[in-house]
């Protein structure tokens, strides 16, 4: 194998040792962000809606005094508000996780 082949596989080969690395960085951020619970309000505080790194909803919160002097498309609005935007702050905080290990890399597939 000439010189310039066995530069060329060695520069490959360190390209993949770095990927491997990176998904498993990735992977690591995953399992954190699932534990994690980014919380979002509506209606001054009166619907708070929490959800984890999976983007599920985990905790909804509803004010009794909503319940009662609101009509309920109100209440599924500002319900409807808080979850989207708890999903919205969840996907950004594991993008800037995700970036901060990809140093802003785009890499399609991984979210």
């Amino acid at each position: 194998m000439s010189t310039a082949a066995k530069t060329n596989t060695n520069g490959i080969n360190g390209i993949v040792k770095q990927a491997q690395k990176m998904q498993q960085q990735i992977a690591r951020v995953q399992d954190q962000m699932n534990e994690k619970e980014i919380e979002a309000t509506s209606g001054g505080g009166a619907v708070l809606a929490a959800v984890n790194g999976k983007q599920e909803v985990v905790r909804l919160e509803i004010s009794p005094e909503l319940l009662k002097s609101e009509d309920a498309t109100t209440v599924s609005e500002l319900v409807m508000a808080a979850v989207n935007l708890a999903m919205e702050n969840s996907r950004e905080m594991i993008q800037s996780e995700v970036n901060r290990i990809t140093g802003g890399l785009n890499i399609p597939g991984l979210f």
